[in-house]
């Protein structure tokens, strides 16, 4: 099984061939095609994580939407006080 973890968002992902992932706030249109950093690599029994033969590993990704999730509600509450605070926010 081949796979690589990517740094992608701010985040670490694993990802495959083939495989559909959701990122945040990757920069692009729809269509486009990404590079994304590899920071391990794993084929097979070979485990990849040395920088020099990594910066020549190529992870590329295309962007298929852009998408948005839910909206998130946001109650603060505390008893007896009187204290009720609300946010709406919509997901980063």
């Amino acid at each position: 099984m081949v796979y690589a973890i990517v740094r992608a968002g701010g985040r670490q992902e694993k990802v495959s061939v083939g495989d559909l992932v959701t990122l945040d706030r990757v920069a692009g249109e729809a269509g486009s095609t990404i590079q994304l950093p590899a920071l391990l690599l794993v084929d097979g029994d070979k485990v990849t994580s040395d920088a020099k033969t990594l910066a020549n590993v190529k992870v590329t990704a295309e962007i298929i939407e852009d998408l948005r999730g839910p909206k998130i509600s946001i109650m603060k509450y505390k008893n007896k006080t009187g204290y009720k605070k609300r946010q709406a926010s919509a997901p980063s």
